[in-house]
C-alpha cells in the first residue's frame, strides 16, 4: 500500500474541498509565498518502511499553485538542481536512503516575504526542513508547513517542531506492518 493522493484528485468535490481547507487556513494570514518541492518528492512504501526510488513525484505541485492563487500569494517551486532557469542558491540535505539538493531561483523571495511550504506528505520531514532552509537563507519568514497527509510514525512533525516550525495535516495515515 502506497500512501497517495490520486484518488482525492480523481473526485473534483474532495479536490476543491482539499485546496478550500488551505485556502481557508490561510486566507487572513498575510502569507506572501507558496514554495512547493517540485521533483524530489518520494512516494513512502507503508508495508515494508522504506522510501521508494522509482522516480520522482510533484504531487504538491498539484495543491501550490492553487492556494497562491486563491490567497493573493506568489508560488515559489523548489526544484532539483538545474531544473530552474536563471541564478539559483541551494540546499544539500541527507535523506534516510541517500541525499538530494533543492534549488531556488534567486529573488523568487525576498526578504520579510512570509511563506508557507506545501508537500501532499510528510514522512520524515527532510524534505520540508531543506525547504524551510532555502527560503530563511533568502530572508523570507517560514510560517508553516502543510500537507494533506502525515505518517506520524516517521516524526516529521516532530523534527519541524523541533525548529520551532508548526505542522498543518489534513489527514494521519498509519503503517500497515507485514510479519
Amino acid at each position: 500500500m502506497f500512501q497517495d493522493i490520486t484518488t482525492l484528485l480523481l473526485d473534483p468535490k474532495v479536490f476543491k474541498d482539499t485546496v478550500d481547507l488551505f485556502v481557508e487556513r490561510y486566507r487572513n494570514e498575510n502569507i506572501s509565498v507558496v514554495a512547493v518541492v517540485f521533483g524530489c518528492a518520494i512516494s513512502i512504501k507503508i508495508q515494508v518502511l522504506e522510501p521508494s526510488k522509482g522516480g520522482t513525484a510533484a504531487r504538491g505541485f498539484i495543491f501550490g499553485p492553487s492556494i497562491a492563487l486563491a490567497i493573493g500569494a506568489k508560488f515559489v517551486p523548489l526544484r532539483k538542481p538545474k531544473k530552474l532557469p536563471g541564478e539559483v542558491i541551494s540546499e544539500k540535505y541527507v535523506l534516510e536512503y541517500g541525499s538530494d539538493c533543492l534549488e531556488m531561483r534567486v529573488g523568487a523571495v525576498t526578504s520579510g516575504d512570509r511563506a508557507i511550504v506545501v508537500d501532499d506528505l510528510i514522512a520524515t520531514g527532510g524534505t520540508f526542513c531543506a525547504a524551510m532552509n532555502l527560503l530563511e537563507r533568502a530572508g523570507a519568514e517560514v510560517v508553516e508547513c502543510a500537507c494533506v497527509i502525515e505518517v506520524p510514525e516517521l516524526k516529521g512533525r516532530e523534527r519541524l517542531e523541533s525548529r520551532g516550525k508548526p505542522l498543518y495535516a489534513l489527514v494521519e495515515s498509519q503503517f500497515e506492518r507485514r510479519s
